[in-house]
């Protein structure tokens, strides 16, 4: 939709700001790469802020889907925010795989932020 100069905007004040619209989104999406190499699928998934125990990482046949929730802390009493751009509240991430991969030997580290998981390719038959 697009308002155009000197008409009002149809849903008064309250979705005017990015920065309520941004508060408001019930699941955000972290950056992530996935890449491949001969011999695994790689994925690292941005997670800054986020404690080791605040997501949850599901390996299904064909996708890696990362979930939890971000809560940073509040700022201080009267303080008022001038931008408020870092997304907070849960999130959810589905990564879909390029290969298939055996899940008897996927490894994971956490480390300083990012998640890295790395995924071996399933051994062809043959």
């Amino acid at each position: 939709m697009v308002v155009r100069p000197g008409h009002a905007w149809p849903f008064g004040a309250i979705w005017q700001s990015d920065r309520l619209r941004l508060l408001v989104q019930p699941r955000w999406r972290p950056d992530a790469d996935t890449y491949e190499t001969a011999t695994t699928v790689e994925i690292v998934v941005d997670l800054a802020g986020i404690e080791d125990d605040g997501f949850e990482v599901q390996l299904f046949e064909d996708m890696v889907v990362v979930e939890g929730r971000r809560q940073l802390p509040s700022c201080q009493a009267g303080a008022v925010y001038h931008a408020a751009s870092i997304r907070q509240g849960p999130f959810q991430l589905e990564l879909p795989l390029p290969a298939p991969v055996d899940p008897e030997r996927v490894e994971a580290r956490y480390d300083r932020g990012l998640l890295h998981i790395t995924l071996p390719k399933r051994a062809e038959a043959g």
